[in-house]
């Protein structure tokens, strides 16, 4: 079973080799019937056929082409303050991907710490949900978290981020790479965003914009900056950045783009001393934790960094004998802002 990781490495074409190159070939056959089953749903929705459900409230859609993560979770966040600030009341809805006999799943949990207050509505039915939601307020706001490819509810505004280190998906659908749907699924958005854009080139920004704007010439452009702000305790204390540049620590995780967490580690100065990538959605169970308190044992390291979203699912400030902290990212718009927020004023001008 290969890990988030390998695959990534194999779908990427990182992978050399004739063993990669059969795994690739084997995928790719697969990646037939996932493309038709995709592509039939999308023209049902495009024809007509199949009819997208409108409810009694401004819609906002937040997602993305591809599987692993693309930072969504502190846009979310950034969304939902923003609207707020407007003075709207907000609900996020979700499908719960990845939770356990009903209970949050690790991106509600992260959005709770992040958002006190804002309600979290997770079912695999948004219609539903969205129901639930205007049941107990009709006059609100629902952020659709991951939804680009739920088009049953329909949507006044879909954002679509695409992660600047993977912004395509290798230019294959699933399981050959790592798209949901074909790229020219991206016509559909109103807004498309760059996230993690200052991990890579000006030069390589503009090729992907290029690209975006050939796809969907109508859509918004702007640029998403996912930038460090402090560490966090399970307690709730805060840690400045500076206390531990230049500082080597243990950093694992269970997510879908661990890159984007080490890079974001490495911009902070630190010096990762000893790596550990565990499944995305990693339900850090007894034979998960004892697998990180092993790795951990041996290692020299008075200080363990992991992602919020390992840290909801871990209440603890100590691990091995070593302090446990979360890096806390806060996203900031750098480019197209001005648009963003026209678009959004729309929207809000509904119910504010």
């Amino acid at each position: 079973m290969l890990s988030d990781a390998q695959f990534r490495e194999l779908v990427s074409g990182r992978w050399k080799g004739l063993l990669a190159g059969t795994l690739r070939a084997g995928l790719a056959v697969l990646e037939l019937p996932y493309g038709w089953i995709v592509r039939r749903r999308n023209a049902q929705f495009d024809s007509g056929f199949a009819k997208a459900e409108r409810v009694a409230a401004p819609v906002i859609s937040v997602g993305n082409l591809t599987v692993g993560g693309t930072g969504k979770s502190p846009f979310v966040a950034w969304l939902a303050r923003w609207c707020q600030g407007r003075g709207a009341a907000v609900t996020i809805i979700s499908r719960g991907y990845g939770s356990a006999s009903g209970q949050p799943n690790d991106e509600a949990l992260e959005l709770t710490v992040r958002l006190p207050g804002v309600p979290h509505l997770q079912n695999k039915d948004r219609i539903v949900a969205a129901g639930t939601a205007l049941a107990t307020n009709p006059q609100q706001i629902l952020i659709l978290d991951d939804a680009f490819q739920h088009r049953r509810l329909a949507r006044d505004l879909d954002i679509v981020l695409l992660d600047a280190l993977a912004p395509f998906g290798f230019g294959h659908l699933l399981p050959r790479g790592l798209l949901r749907e074909p790229i020219e699924g991206l016509a559909r958005a109103q807004v498309v965003a760059l996230s993690r854009s200052d991990a890579v080139s000006e030069e390589r920004r503009r090729e992907i914009e290029s690209m975006a704007r050939k796809l969907a010439p109508g859509a918004v452009w702007i640029e998403l900056a996912h930038r460090p702000a402090r560490f966090v305790t399970a307690g709730g204390e805060e840690v400045a950045l500076a206390e531990l540049a230049g500082k080597q620590v243990a950093a694992f995780c269970g997510i879908g783009n661990p890159a984007g967490f080490r890079h974001s580690l490495e911009s902070c100065g630190l010096e990762v001393a000893a790596w550990l990538e565990l499944p995305d959605h990693c339900a850090y169970d007894r034979r998960e934790m004892v697998r990180v308190e092993e790795w951990l044992g041996g290692l020299a390291v008075e200080q363990v960094v992991c992602t919020r979203k390992d840290l909801v699912k871990i209440p603890r400030d100590e691990i091995a004998g070593k302090r446990l902290l979360a890096l806390e990212i806060e996203v900031e718009v750098v480019r197209g802002r001005e648009e963003l927020e026209e678009a959004l004023e729309s929207v809000v001008a509904e119910v504010a």
